[in-house]
């Protein structure tokens, strides 16, 4: 099944938007970051910024995101939501508000590479429905990244890693809005709203690629590891195995190795957690 349709008869670049979330943990300092580095410091910009406000946040956080509104070079949209009802129901509300079909997604705390859109929106052009990157992990220096995020390349590899793990990472995104729409859009899944979408739309058939160079600064805090592990997390873990099985996405032998590998991951001691996760998706710096 193809999901891709004809962007430009003229053969123009095609416009997009960028579509940010920010709820009431982001700063104002980070905020600003994020938009100047989506926008102004692009090799190839968008064509506007929508910011969806996802419940109330500080007074400063509101004031910077007046001033974004009133003042950026690029045009910056505000969807406000009366209240924070998670990242799944605000990306779903605000991907149809976009002016355009093709849409980025940054994160408010998160900085996007020069070249993003520039490597990137080529391949939608060429017919991708997805677009992700590998990203490096960043602390309050982003000029000193402290991990690499390799993003699997091709489409066999990406499928292939799919039925194990997560194989877009979801700040460094690049997509259709089309595409997303025909599978249903973004839903309500605990911890994996990101993961569930990519799986329903490679089901689908949809053109998903990666670009191997990272092209997003991706903030980790101190507590990323431990949010990793515990009851709660596993619950999730276990819902969206049994998703990914319901949909034909995983058979009976991946569903009960993700089941013992996954799930056991969730238990394991803080260190060895991270050991695990940087094997599978990139080394450590330093």
């Amino acid at each position: 099944m193809a999901l891709a349709e004809p962007l430009d008869p003229a053969g123009f670049p095609v416009p997009f938007s960028v579509l940010l979330p920010v709820y009431r943990a982001d700063t104002p300092e980070r905020l600003r970051r994020a938009v100047e580095s989506n926008t102004v410091e692009q090799t190839r910009p968008p064509a506007e910024v929508l910011i969806v406000q996802d419940g109330p946040v500080a007074a400063s956080l509101d004031r910077e995101i007046h001033r974004l509104e009133a003042e950026s070079p690029v045009p910056v949209r505000v969807l406000r939501l009366a209240c924070n009802q998670g990242l799944a129901h605000a990306l779903d509300a605000a991907l149809p508000r976009c002016a355009h079909d093709v849409v980025a997604r940054a994160d408010a705390d998160d900085v996007a590479y020069p070249r993003r859109f520039e490597l990137q929106l080529p391949l939608v052009e060429d017919g991708a429905d997805l677009v992700g990157a590998s990203m490096h992990e960043i602390g309050d220096d982003e000029s000193r990244p402290v991990a690499l995020r390799t993003a699997p390349v091709g489409a066999e590899r990406i499928a292939a890693v799919s039925r194990r793990r997560n194989p877009i990472s979801h700040p460094t995104v690049v997509l259709r809005r089309s595409a997303v729409h025909a599978v249903g859009g973004y839903e309500d899944v605990p911890m994996a709203e990101d993961y569930w979408l990519w799986a329903r739309m490679l089901h689908a058939g949809a053109d998903v690629r990666n670009v191997a160079e990272p092209l997003v600064g991706y903030r980790i805090s101190a507590g990323s590891y431990e949010r990793r592990g515990g009851y709660r997390v596993l619950r999730a873990e276990l819902g969206l195995q049994a998703r990914l099985r319901s949909l034909g996405h995983v058979g009976f032998l991946q569903w009960a190795t993700n089941v013992m590998v996954r799930g056991g991951y969730r238990f394991v001691p803080l260190r060895v957690r991270e050991t695990a996760y940087r094997l599978m998706v990139g080394p450590r710096n330093g």
